[in-house]
């Protein structure tokens, strides 16, 4: 699979606001870096969980502004108004030998945003695990 191939499923999942196939699409010890947990979160599975909670948390008003994109890396900037609040931020992006997404980096403004994001993921992510452990992700 090259990068190409999997940035365009994953603009695509963006688009539909549907996770479906995105364990096709991540490397199995992917790491997702968050801008409100201090610690990287290793794996697909919990990749996996942390990007189909923010699907969940934005919603149709959320979209690609800026994109800067090359073989191994893709910066995509983003907005998205969540309850009367403007959230501005990017995806950092980089992908595998094999194409497929190795690390996702999330990094959000402003802090009043973050703050509220901080709140509801950390809703929808326990929403999630009792729905389906991250064992079944």
């Amino acid at each position: 699979m090259e990068s190409t191939d999997t940035l365009r499923r994953w603009h695509q999942m963006v688009l539909n606001q549907n996770h479906e196939g995105l364990s096709d699409i991540l490397t199995e010890d992917c790491v997702f870096l968050s801008p409100v947990v201090h610690t990287p979160q290793k794996g697909r599975k919990i990749t996996a969980l942390y990007l189909t909670g923010a699907m969940n948390v934005f919603n149709e008003s959320f979209h690609y502004t800026k994109e800067v994109v090359t073989d191994a890396h893709a910066v995509l900037e983003f907005e998205c108004t969540v309850d009367g609040i403007l959230i501005n931020g990017v995806d950092i992006i980089s992908f595998g030998d094999d194409g497929r997404i190795c690390e996702f980096r999330v990094m959000v403004r402003p802090l009043q945003a973050m703050q509220m994001l901080h709140a509801k993921m950390a809703a929808m992510l326990e929403q999630l695990k009792a729905a389906a452990p991250v064992t079944d992700l």
